[in-house]
């Protein structure tokens, strides 16, 4: 008997992965999204070994998709305003799709780590170059106006004095400063009004690496703040299609900290900023002074939970490496840490030249990244 009943559990679970599951995908919205849909792998069929979930639309034709490390099933919709969307999901044989998103420890220059999408690229400074040029944590921005993914042939061309990636050639260049701040959109404590600003990253580990979505984890030296000594981390994951990068910050606090997210300003008096908040969510928009060929940057944060305050904040401090006096100044977005519970936002940029012709196109980017929060896609398994 027993045997009898494995036999006809095992015939309804073939049954079941080769029907698959039926997905419907609505759009609540009164705007076209482009977006990753998620849906946790506890909800479909069972992943036998060596197999894939395979993603297809009404066509029939297979999309690319990913299975991530935290155990969801990915894949881009492009659906428009309060359409609604079936795909079906079978148990199938792994597919190999184009990466979209990438990211590495580029130890070959200093211990950077870069990672970008099919939109966007960033970097982060890592411990060997603390000696050279002492710590520097902040994010740095790399302009991309090409769909390809770039982080592995700048580096090379750069290295090998093909060409240098703070140059142009066709496809953007690096040419955001960072120096001692939290560059476009690093978190830090702002204890008793003052930043404490950590060294560089280190350690690193790769979570996941596309074709849709790369995360990764970077671990930091203990921080002190007010006599106390705690751990920090943060978790960086992006996903294809996206200006932004979302940041996970975490403490090892016992305590509730005050941090600040922030992006650096050029100047004192630079009042190129908005800070607003719409429906709890908190969003900062910075333009950068415009630079020669280069051309016009656009800096947003946002932050799904809010924030407490949003402000203006200079301050000098003297280099560790150079011991000279330096002062800096960032528009903050401004909130508590409590403990146990890390802070998720997102960080980016748009270029003028790749799809953000003036301010307001990046605002209103911002704006439709925010609506998408308040309204998530509507999914159902069927």
């Amino acid at each position: 008997m027993k045997k009898i009943f494995f036999l006809i559990s095992a015939f309804i679970g073939l049954i079941s992965c080769e029907s698959g599951k039926n997905v419907s995908i609505e759009n609540p919205s009164d705007f076209d999204r482009l977006e990753m849909v998620e849906i946790s792998a506890e909800k479909l069929m069972p992943l036998p070994s060596g197999k894939a979930y395979v993603v297809t639309d009404q066509k029939g034709e297979i999309l690319p998709s990913q299975l991530t490390y935290d155990g969801k099933l990915i894949f881009q919709t492009d659906i428009k305003a309060k359409e609604t969307i079936p795909y079906t999901i079978k148990v199938g044989a792994s597919e190999t799709f184009s990466a979209k998103t990438y990211g590495r420890f580029i130890t070959e220059r200093k211990d950077d780590f870069a990672w970008e999408n099919d939109r966007v690229a960033f970097r982060i400074y890592g411990p060997a170059l603390l000696a050279v040029d002492g710590p520097s944590n902040g994010i740095d921005f790399w302009y991309k106006k090409t769909n390809e993914l770039i982080v592995d042939k700048w580096y090379k061309d750069d290295i090998a004095g093909i060409r240098s990636y703070h140059e142009d050639h066709g496809e953007g260049l690096d040419d955001y400063k960072v120096g001692r701040t939290l560059g476009g959109g690093m978190m830090a404590p702002f204890e008793n009004d003052t930043l404490i600003l950590n060294e560089n990253f280190a350690k690193q580990e790769v979570l996941e690496n596309g074709p849709l979505r790369t995360t990764f984890k970077l671990t930091y030296k203990d921080i002190t703040v007010d006599g106390k000594t705690f751990g920090e981390s943060r978790t960086f994951s992006i996903d294809a299609g996206s200006q932004l990068t979302k940041v996970t910050q975490e403490y090892g606090t016992k305590d509730t900290l005050t941090v600040s997210a922030g992006i650096v300003k050029r100047a004192q008096d630079d009042e190129a900023y908005t800070a607003y908040t719409d429906n709890g969510i908190a969003a900062v928009v910075y333009e950068e002074p415009e630079n020669g060929d280069v051309g016009k940057i656009f800096v947003g944060m946002l932050f799904p939970k809010g924030i407490e305050r949003a402000l203006s904040h200079t301050e000098t401090i003297i280099h560790p490496k150079t011991q000279k006096e330096e002062t800096h100044s960032h528009v903050l977005a401004v909130t508590s840490y409590y403990p146990g519970q890390p802070i998720t936002y997102y960080t980016g940029y748009g270029w003028e030249k790749f799809g953000f012709p003036t301010l307001n196109d990046f605002r209103n980017y911002m704006s439709y990244f925010a609506k998408g929060i308040e309204e998530p896609l509507i999914i159902k398994v069927l």
